[in-house]
């Protein structure tokens, strides 16, 4: 009885790390490609972005998760442009 009240708390020891070691999330690979250098932090982004709609008023970003991209949105008179 003991033997199997131990195998059972070794085995609920090991559940919570699975997670934990599978990064195949969004954020996961988000990170990945971070370190990688092929995804940009949305401050670099609008940093470049901004200086060069002069005459713009920079609304703000919005985030495509399905895209896992940025829009910015910028607004002239009646006018609005989105930079994806």
């Amino acid at each position: 009885m003991k033997r199997f009240f131990a195998s059972i708390a070794a085995a609920a020891l090991l559940v919570p790390a699975t997670p934990a070691l599978a990064q195949d999330n969004d954020q996961g690979k988000a990170r990945k490609e971070m370190r990688a250098g092929n995804v940009l932090p949305l401050r670099e982004i609008e940093g470049r972005i901004i200086p060069r709609m002069r005459g713009f008023q920079y609304l703000g970003p919005a985030y495509d998760s399905t895209a896992m991209a940025y829009r910015l949105k910028f607004l002239r008179g009646s006018q609005v442009v989105y930079v994806d």
